[in-house]
């Protein structure tokens, strides 16, 4: 009887693993044909899928404050898979109440933003999400790794397993079906933390937003991390991983300036180790094929004693543009975006765009945030249409994968930061990210 048991098991397993072409899981039984997932499948290694993290939301919960509140539905639903994209599509509804579904996946990377529903009214939702782990398959048949950061051995985007965050106000998910997707076009995202997946909240940076915007015929790599330079991403291993997976047709999109006007080894400056590191990436990416992108860093929050906005980033900005310039580098002005979306705001409104909060607005912040680097999950939005507003002002041929949905933004006239709604996750960290 335990052998049988032991082999039933290895087959689960298999399924889940190595045979996943596509595989489609229930949540109400609606799908006779897809796996039925109970309240008791726990998410293991053994099973290869179930709910996870249930531990962290009934500790974020015992934390909740009046600022800082779960949704009631919140869970978060893991499979495991090898690396690569996958095609998500997820089915939303029920016959039994009306539904608010979002759905974000890895390290809240935001897919479907409040997805309404009526009692007994069915949607679907489909998109590309990218898993990876920190190995690097090197072309002689040896590995190498990422050497990640502390603090990012327990990201979601670097485990063996693909992450589905159910939230929204009443989220309603009846089936998940999951399949493989490497055919498809790769965005790759290299940058700081303005850019990063960031796991916790309040933070929130423009790259985990950005593939809201984008149909299920293009993947978003989301590569950047907090206190990287252009030259400390290449010398971690970062870049070397994405080489290693790209195909000819991605494309490379390159923001940094922010920490990289802090270094002061020997060689540093913005046209000097700055300037060749930009070299580096598009060396490296036109040689498969690739096409770079480079974009402008988001300009800090800072005003003069008049109310107008000052440059922050010395000659790192007019770095990037003269490398651009000389290499024929098509360029995203974000940092001019952001410049006018903050004027726009105005000096105490665009600190709406920040994490600006006063001491006790979330669990154990014993001290006020005043960061005008990093932004919440407001400023991260908004400037995530600026990005996707600087691919359709270039012509990109990568603008056909914008969403038909996709409503044009000015960062003139920004949207309503009170009109925006967005539901807290269960990951809370009150410590500053790397960089600044």
């Amino acid at each position: 009887m335990k052998k049988i048991i032991t082999m039933m098991s290895l087959v689960l397993a298999n399924m889940t693993l190595s045979a996943q072409e596509i595989q489609t899981y229930s949540f109400d039984g609606r799908e006779k044909s897809a796996i039925q997932v109970k309240a008791e499948d726990v998410y293991s290694e053994a099973k290869g899928y179930g709910y996870d993290f249930q531990d962290v939301i009934a500790e974020a919960r015992k934390r909740q404050n009046e600022t800082y509140r779960l949704s009631d539905g919140i869970y978060y639903f893991s499979v495991s898979v090898p690396d690569g994209n996958y095609k998500v599509t997820v089915t939303v509804g029920s016959g039994k109440q009306k539904g608010n579904t979002t759905l974000r996946a890895e390290s809240r990377r935001l897919f479907v933003q409040n997805l309404e529903t009526k009692k007994g009214e069915f949607k679907t939702a489909s998109f590309i999400v990218n898993k990876r782990n920190t190995i690097i398959q090197l072309p002689d048949g040896k590995t190498d790794r990422v050497r990640i950061k502390k603090r990012e051995e327990t990201k979601m985007n670097w485990d063996d397993k693909l992450t589905i965050e159910v939230n929204g106000d009443a989220p309603t998910v009846s089936s998940i079906r999951i399949e493989t997707a490497n055919d498809v076009p790769t965005l790759w995202l290299c940058g700081n933390s303005t850019v990063v997946d960031q796991d916790y909240e309040p933070w929130a940076s423009w790259g985990q937003m950005f593939p809201c915007w984008l149909t299920d015929e293009v993947a978003v790599a989301n590569y950047a991390e907090s206190g990287e330079t252009a030259t400390s991403f290449i010398a971690a291993g970062r870049l070397k991983k994405i080489l290693s997976l790209v195909k000819p047709g991605d494309y490379l999109f390159v923001e940094f300036g922010h920490n990289d006007q802090k270094e002061k080894r020997a060689g540093s400056g913005a046209f000097y180790n700055f300037a060749y590191a930009l070299k580096q990436f598009v060396d490296e990416a036109r040689a498969r094929e690739v096409t770079p992108i480079f974009i402008t860093p988001t300009q800090r929050r800072s005003f003069d004693k008049n109310g107008k906005m000052q440059d922050t980033h010395a000659n790192y900005p007019e770095a990037m543009r003269w490398v651009a310039k000389d290499l024929g580098v098509q360029l995203i002005e974000l940092q001019d975006m952001t410049r006018t979306f903050y004027q726009a705001l105005g000096v105490e409104d665009s600190k709406r765009a920040f994490v600006h909060y006063p001491a006790g607005t979330y669990p154990n912040q014993t001290s006020a945030f005043e960061d005008n680097t990093h932004f919440n999950p407001y400023g991260a939005y908004e400037i995530s249409k600026m990005v996707v507003e600087g691919i359709k002002s270039l012509n990109l041929p990568l603008a056909r994968f914008i969403r038909s949905d996709y409503v044009p933004f000015n960062p003139s006239i920004p949207d309503d930061c009170c009109a925006f709604h967005w539901n807290d996750g269960a990951f809370i960290d009150v410590v500053k990210p790397d960089g600044n």
